[in-house]
């Protein structure tokens, strides 16, 4: 048996991202606008939302994914565009801020404003982190599918709840989680589709932040994921 066309393949797999384009779409939906076989369109598509390329709506539905939106301006842009807004979230809330976006099972700091003085906590861009623990993990992966977190919940710090909260409430919060007194609150930052393009936070010692964030921390927090959102699309 000869081995598949990659060039077939791959105008297979941008049929499918062209049918979801305008609106999402089910099996039966990707079948009926592509044309293809009706395993060939699960397949392919399910492929893409690994690459998150695409993701599935409430409902289940294909829809454009966040990687799209990334490919489209870049990372560098994108780190770019919220590092411009860090230092302001720094200095309303007195904490280092800092923005992570999501590779795989691991979040990524691409920008960071560090308090100058005092205590503080320090995350050097271009560490890579476990998405097993942090309110910047809680973010990225409130509005993930179930197929994605599930692997991870037995090695993590928080439970499926702990996500369905964030999602009800729009933002995260972490005690210790990641390291031993600093505490942390992040919101998700999202594109015109509603896909996570990265979560914005700020992190300090627990004795500043306390174990429960003031509205005005939350409010900080989700006034940057608001303006890097806007600023991003």
């Amino acid at each position: 048996m000869g081995q598949p066309n990659p060039v077939a393949v791959l105008d297979k797999a941008v049929t499918i991202l062209r049918a979801v384009a305008d609106e999402p779409a089910s099996l039966a939906d990707l079948v009926a606008r592509t044309g293809l076989p009706r395993a060939t369109a699960h397949r392919l598509a399910t492929a893409l939302e690994g690459h998150r390329l695409l993701r599935r709506t409430a409902s289940g539905a294909w829809s454009p994914g966040p990687g799209l939106a990334e490919l489209n301006r870049g990372g560098s842009d994108l780190a770019e565009v919220a590092g411009r807004h860090l230092p302001a979230l720094r200095d309303t809330s007195g904490e280092s801020a800092q923005f992570y976006v999501r590779d795989g099972a691991s979040r990524v700091c691409v920008a960071a404003a560090e308090r100058a003085s005092g205590l503080r906590a320090t995350v050097p861009v271009g560490i890579r982190l476990p998405l097993t623990a942090g309110s910047a993990a809680h973010a990225l992966l409130a509005h993930a599918p179930a197929d994605e977190v599930t692997p991870l919940l037995p090695a993590a710090s928080f439970t499926a709840r702990t996500l369905l909260d964030v999602r009800r409430r729009g933002w995260a919060h972490s005690i210790a989680e990641r390291e031993a007194g600093v505490a942390s609150v992040s919101a998700p930052v999202r594109d015109g589709s509603g896909g996570v393009l990265g979560a914005v936070s700020i992190s300090g010692p627990v004795e500043r932040l306390g174990r429960r964030p003031s509205p005005e921390m939350v409010s900080a927090v989700l006034d940057a994921a608001a303006a890097i959102s806007r600023a991003a699309r």
